[in-house]
């Protein structure tokens, strides 16, 4: 099935997308026995590839951790899923120099046969995204480092700015990172207000690790959180909606992603901070149960004038201040 060469440039292969793979799996792959594929390491080990092997009857192999493959060998369902993250990448403006990622864009299509390269440009041709995009690019150099306290359970020192412009100093224990809407946020322990608190990362002034170490609880949801928190964020519009329908339908109607659901004894109440409106209004128009703006004024407005210019485009006469009475 297999030549010598493609043999070895497959075993490679496998070992690259693999973090440790048997000799009994590398033979089962290529068709061959277990004495052929330690021939097959050798050479590779002879060609400078650090490829380390574990003997005995489960013996495995693995390449080094942190060595750097020239050329990377990518199947044509990798080298997709490359492009489709690098695209997405970009277009959600995630913190990362866009000169690396072009960068890294060109250097996978370099090496890409004709076939795949085409395939690759048709997706780049056919496919928008459609992005809720931050009111100005967000060069955030505190997600990776941020990440890493998340992982290491870290504390951190933070000079974070309000959204009113203050100005304060902090211990801080990252418990997750959320991306959401354009921006991200970080939930965790603040010493300082002595909570549980959500920050957006765009107003962190400085960040510096500390030598603390903390324990995260077990059943913290980051993004459960981060979205609490800006169901009462400041400096936002404040939505509040009654939902005259059953709680499970409620749930079923706005993702978690699109604000909070509570039940309570008029019905249930869906609260978010909102940036924008225009598209708020577009889903409340087209849920099939009867909702009750109760704030901000802005929305209550914007359903009107959304009402009227339907009336209008469907060629029926508004009948006076009877719209203008009703949201």
């Amino acid at each position: 099935m297999y030549s010598p060469t493609e043999r070895l440039l497959t075993l490679l292969a496998l070992l690259q997308s693999n973090q440790q793979m048997s000799g009994t799996e590398l033979a089962r792959r290529l068709e061959v026995d277990k004495r052929s594929i330690r021939r097959y390491i050798v050479m590779l080990q002879d060609m400078g590839f650090p490829i380390e092997s574990e003997r005995g009857p489960y013996g495995s192999y693995q390449l080094q951790r942190g060595y750097k493959l020239p050329p990377m060998m990518f199947t044509d369902a990798e080298a997709i899923a490359l492009e489709l993250g690098l695209l997405a990448i970009r277009e959600f403006r995630f913190p990362v120099d866009v000169a690396a990622v072009e960068g890294a864009r060109a250097k996978t299509e370099r090496v890409m046969p004709d076939k795949l390269l085409q395939q690759v440009h048709a997706l780049q041709e056919a496919i928008t995204f459609n992005v809720l995009q931050p009111p100005e690019q967000l060069q955030n150099d505190y997600v990776a480092p941020l990440s890493l306290a998340v992982q290491q359970k870290r504390q951190v020192n933070l000079r974070y700015q309000s959204w009113g412009g203050e100005h304060t100093e902090r211990k801080f224990d990252p418990y997750g990172i959320v991306f959401h809407e354009g921006y991200w946020y970080t939930a965790g322990y603040c010493h300082l207000r002595e909570d549980v608190r959500t920050f957006r990362l765009d107003r962190i002034v400085s960040l510096e690790w500390d030598k603390q170490s903390f324990e995260r609880p077990d059943d913290f949801d980051p993004l459960a959180h981060v979205l609490k928190s800006l169901s009462t964020w400041p400096g936002t519009e404040q939505v509040e909606v009654l939902m005259q329908t059953s709680l499970e339908k409620a749930q079923q109607a706005s993702a978690p992603v699109m604000g909070t659901v509570e039940l309570t004894d008029e019905g249930v109440i869906f609260r978010r901070a909102a940036y924008q409106l225009e598209w708020l209004a577009c889903f409340l128009l087209y849920l099939d149960f009867p909702v009750i703006v109760r704030q901000p004024d802005a929305l209550r407005t914007m359903i009107r004038r959304m009402a009227a210019r339907g009336i209008q485009m469907a060629g029926d006469e508004p009948t006076g201040d009877k719209l203008t009475n009703r949201a």
